[in-house]
């Protein structure tokens, strides 16, 4: 391919409303195009990246026993009604109706309409276990659709779906599709990590995600170092256990002590001169089932998520300043669980050892001091609901655990019988009796795939692809086109690079050298091939290096060689 033939509309400054470097420079670059928010145009360089990332998840699916099928992206209602989805999923689904009046959905996912293929069409336990997958558009209406590729309302997604006999046969596919996306995610040069996830609108049990870790991640993970260890997971369902230094104290009554105007546990805390781990902090929710009263360690936060699975609401809200005085009778700041009632109270693991400890008092401008759970208050229920975060220790090991950010590309569920009981896809297994087909379902964000790569590898002047899934390996640049002697070279050495199977373009545009250099960087073409005047005397030509811009000279008749063992090295890999 020629550049001069090339859309490839590069430009010089950053747009303003790119707000993370993956968008940036895939604009800047010529990669992509806004259509809305959003939703963007792929243009030619983005579109083979795509398709190289859609080839590797093919042949990891297929391998694996994956069957490649498409569904449709207009889905009926009725599914989503019979599922209990349509009223549940919010307002991210996009609704329309057809000229007849009829609701449809544009698919954010695909669990009803795979479901109900495979209960019109598996009947039999011979027929199990099957893997279906596809690679399609999904649709989601962000209510803030930011960072380009990374959210937005139209993007392009892999997802498979496993049916089995029962949870030891979707114990394999888990692993199937674990090792699958291992793969995956090795191939496409990534630095990631899988690690234990919440399984968020999808639902059921066990999930991982795959996080690349990129300081510009919105996901935030916790990981063991000990590599022996390997614990990892999402702060949305990190544990870490209770905290082992808490020494119990012979209870003391408890007594009101005048606070005024002390709302913040910092400054309750120092006013009172005690640690924040020795004051119960009281957060008051609204749910779809009434109030919920949350109680943790005062130099803890609530995990909301966690909070929303403990109390099973689907709704859950921080109350504002008047709901929490219409609950508690006393303003922001002052919330406590003595005398607390009409309330459902919910306490962290670490309050119920608290001994003597500081409370709100549900009166303005009061605190309680030595206040003892189980003797002055007694909660509903007592679980984990606390965020854990760098410097708890390791729930396998006890190593302090380390935070990273990081973007989720791929996520595994095992979905269970959740989807197949409600929709009734049954089997019947060898002794004719119905049993419930088991179910999993694996993403994985082709076009998030794409941005976290260029979130993990890029410097100040563009975009550093890995070999795998760059969209051109080479680019061939004369320094002058005008020069008769260096573009016959040129398109000598594009055209030995063709016949040898390289991805290679060759730069002939009219341009200065200087030009032609800054656009490969941005680009990313991971080798650069300069032909000068050097050259055309030596008869070597200059090899560059995008990852680390190491040089070398190589003669021409040993380019193809040279260049096999570069683009199979780990520094263009990697």
């Amino acid at each position: 391919m020629l550049v001069s033939q090339l859309l490839l509309p590069t430009l010089r400054e950053t747009p303003a409303e790119a707000e993370v470097i993956s968008h940036q420079l895939m604009v800047r670059a010529g990669y992509i195009r806004k259509a809305a928010a959003g939703v963007y145009t792929f243009l030619p360089l983005a579109w083979r990246v795509i398709k190289k990332i859609e080839a590797i998840i093919r042949e990891e699916m297929d391998r694996q026993g994956g069957q490649e099928i498409m569904m449709p992206i207009i889905q009926p209602a009725e599914l989503w009604q019979e599922s209990g989805r349509w009223d549940v999923y919010g307002p991210e689904l996009f609704r329309l109706k057809d000229r007849h009046g009829r609701d449809f959905c544009l698919g954010p996912t695909h669990e009803e309409i795979i479901t109900d293929l495979v209960r019109g069409e598996v009947k039999s336990y011979k027929q199990l276990p099957l893997m279906l997958y596809q690679i399609q558009n999904k649709y989601r209406d962000e209510r803030r659709p930011r960072f380009g590729l990374m959210r937005g309302r139209e993007f392009i997604m892999k997802d498979l779906y496993s049916f089995d006999r029962d949870e030891e046969g979707l114990d394999t596919s888990y692993r199937k599709m674990y090792e699958a996306y291992t793969r995956v995610f090795l191939r496409c040069g990534l630095r990631f990590r899988p690690v234990e996830a919440d399984s968020g609108a999808i639902g059921g049990n066990d999930t991982h995600e795959f996080m690349v870790l990129a300081d510009s991640g919105e996901a935030v993970v916790v990981y063991c170092p000990d590599h022996s260890c390997g614990y990892a997971a999402n702060v949305e369902r990190a544990v870490s256990p209770p905290d082992p230094e808490v020494v119990p104290e012979p209870a003391r009554p408890a007594k009101p002590v005048a606070t005024p105007g002390m709302r913040t546990v910092d400054e309750v805390t120092a006013f009172l001169g005690v640690a924040p781990r020795k004051l119960i902090k009281t957060l008051i929710y609204e749910t779809e089932k009434g109030p919920v009263a949350a109680l943790v360690r005062g130099d803890r936060d609530v995990n909301e998520i966690k909070l929303k699975k403990a109390v099973d609401v689907i709704s859950l809200e921080l109350a504002g300043p008047e709901a929490v005085e219409r609950i508690t009778g006393s303003p922001v700041g002052f919330a406590g669980p003595v005398g607390l009632t009409g309330v459902k109270m919910v306490a962290d693991r670490e309050v119920e050892v608290l001994s003597n400890a500081v409370t709100g008092s549900n009166r303005k401008d009061f605190h309680l001091v030595d206040v003892n759970p189980g003797r002055d208050f007694k909660p509903e229920l007592v679980t984990d609901i606390r965020l854990v975060g760098a410097g708890d220790p390791c729930p396998g090991c006890g190593t302090a655990l380390v935070e990273a950010r990081g973007i989720e590309v791929g996520q595994v569920f095992k979905l269970g019988d959740k989807y197949s009981k409600v929709l009734g896809a049954t089997y019947l297994d060898q002794d004719g009796r119905e049993r419930p087909i088991v179910m999993g379902c694996y993403g994985i964000g082709v076009t998030r795939t794409m941005a976290a790569a260029i979130e993990q590898n890029h410097d100040q002047d563009g975009i550093i692809w890995p070999a795998a899934i760059a969209p051109f390996h080479v680019i061939v640049v004369p320094v002058s086109a005008r020069d008769g002697e260096q573009y016959a070279m040129a398109r000598r050495v594009y055209r030995t690079l063709q016949d040898a199977g390289v991805e290679v373009v060759l730069d002939d545009r009219d341009e200065r050298p200087g030009v032609k250099f800054k656009d490969a960087d941005l680009v990313g073409y991971p080798v650069r091939i300069t032909v000068g005047s050097k050259a055309v005397a030596s008869g070597e030509v200059e090899v560059r290096l995008r990852r680390d811009g190491t040089i070398r000279m190589v003669p021409e008749e040993e380019l193809v060689i040279r260049l096999s063992e570069l683009l199979n090295s780990e520094q263009v890999i990697v």
